[in-house]
């Protein structure tokens, strides 16, 4: 088996480039899974600034079969995306073996997030593993890489500063936000979407003491969520939100509905039409506007609408950036104001993450060192059954001018001094083989893989 990721993610790709290659994401993993023979395991993260795919892979040691999934994961990225097969093959960075591992840790842990050391995309890995299990398409290597994954993200918040501050791209946007708002405990917000971020954006704007927040759904969710986080809801039609609108400082947008296809889990909108349709369009805003400068009366003017799109597949039409007393701030602009970390956390957390990963692989591709091992004891077995008779022979003719022979006892404490000896000078022997076959596993994956990447980046699909 051999383990392979196929990752974008904002450090390659600009957004409207993950944008574009995201879109319909979330059926391309039951779909390698059942129409690519060697794959047995797939599953897939799809956030605001990332798409990844893992992949369980049962591939000879020739590499084609490797080459063959790559080469049809990408074909089937672009047929669900939109995109060619060009851009989905060159769009996504191929990694392997340990790189897989300590690649999926780093994520987990919030090393490789916009906001380093962000927590939500914790929770984002462990949902993409249920979602995963919901769709029977995970397998047992891929539980035991994203439980580990898990976990190690656990240990990175308990033994690290890295995240203690509750970063996020909520906080920071809230925080961006904040500077243009009038204080937070007086100031009235408007959450479009019920999913995560939704979640996070309503426990954030308690924690600055803003209470005056209500829930707007195109799904008919927002009741539900309202009841359950104890805020307002906005009713389902879009004249309600923009009658919200009319009356808010600030709007927290993270549905994602216009990326979504119908059906999918999330905050989507009923038909394939409306869901790549923005959610708030510059005409409703310019609408909700005038209603607050007709309530400002005589007021010189309405204060300022803040907008945040904290969706990857833009929620928001960015042409509401131009109606006049309205701020909006994208993905892309909060990124550039997120906090720094410092270098020597990043490091210690890094370091955990390596360890991880190396202690996964090592768990991984034990199997063939492990038979190694097994096949030395095996020998050792023998050698010492014939060091125990020759033991037992030198006893016995000890022994026999006195009119005496080997006792049970006898030959039980011969069998375990010999055993000790044995087994003693052979720990050295066991670490060596140890180390040798796992070196052998991982130079033979690397040789499987080897030709993937490229053999991606060839891919061409006639129009």
């Amino acid at each position: 088996m051999v383990l392979l990721s196929l990752t974008a993610s904002h450090h390659e790709l600009d957004l409207d480039a993950l944008e574009r290659l995201s879109t319909g994401s979330m059926s391309v993993g039951r779909t390698v899974v059942g129409t690519c023979r060697p794959v047995q395991g797939t599953v897939v993260i799809s956030t605001c600034n990332r798409f990844e795919l893992y992949l369980d892979v049962d591939a000879p040691l020739d590499g084609d079969t490797v080459r063959h999934a790559t080469r049809h994961v990408a074909e089937l990225v672009a047929a669900s995306s939109g995109v060619t097969a060009d851009v989905a093959a060159d769009s996504f960075t191929v990694r392997t073996g340990t790189e897989v591992a300590e690649h999926l840790f780093a994520v987990a842990a919030g090393l490789d997030s916009m906001v380093v050391g962000e927590r939500e995309i914790a929770g984002q890995v462990k949902r993409a593993l249920a979602e995963s299990r919901a769709d029977g398409t995970t397998s047992k290597t891929l539980e035991l890489l994203f439980q580990t994954a898990s976990r190690t993200s656990k240990q990175v918040g308990r033994s690290t500063t890295l995240g203690a501050a509750g970063r996020s791209l909520v906080s920071v946007g809230l925080d961006l936000a904040g500077e243009s708002l009038r204080p937070y405990p007086v100031a009235r917000a408007v959450i479009i979407g019920t999913g995560a971020y939704a979640g996070a954006s309503v426990a954030a704007l308690r924690a600055r003491g803003c209470d005056d927040v209500r829930v707007y759904s195109q799904s008919g969710r927002a009741a539900d969520f309202a009841a359950s986080h104890a805020i307002g809801a906005v009713g389902q039609d879009q004249e309600s939100l923009v009658e919200a609108l009319g009356d808010a400082d600030l709007v927290v947008s993270c549905s994602g509905a216009r990326g979504r296809r119908p059906g999918a889990a999330a905050d989507t909108v009923p038909g394939a039409e409306a869901s790549l349709a923005y959610v708030l369009d510059a005409a409703s805003v310019a609408r909700a506007r005038d209603r607050a400068a007709a309530r400002a009366g005589d007021e010189p003017e309405s204060d300022a609408l803040v907008i945040l799109d904290l969706a990857l597949h833009r929620d928001v039409d960015p042409s509401v950036a131009d109606v006049e007393g309205v701020l909006l701030y994208d993905l892309a602009s909060l990124t550039t104001h997120a906090p720094a970390t410092e270098r020597a956390v990043v490091d210690q957390a890094r370091a955990m993450v390596q360890g991880a990963a190396s202690r996964f692989e090592e768990t991984r591709l034990g199997r063939a060192a492990d038979a190694a091992v097994i096949a030395l004891l095996d020998e050792a077995e023998r050698e010492v059954a014939v060091r125990v008779d020759d033991a037992l022979a030198r006893l016995a003719g000890e022994l026999v001018p006195h009119g005496q022979v080997p006792t049970d006892t006898d030959r039980d404490e011969v069998a375990r001094s010999v055993r000790r000896r044995v087994h003693a000078a052979l720990h050295d022997r066991i670490v060596a083989v140890r180390a040798t076959a796992l070196a052998e596993a991982r130079a033979a994956e690397a040789a499987v893989v080897a030709g993937a990447e490229r053999s991606l980046r060839a891919v061409r699909v006639a129009d």
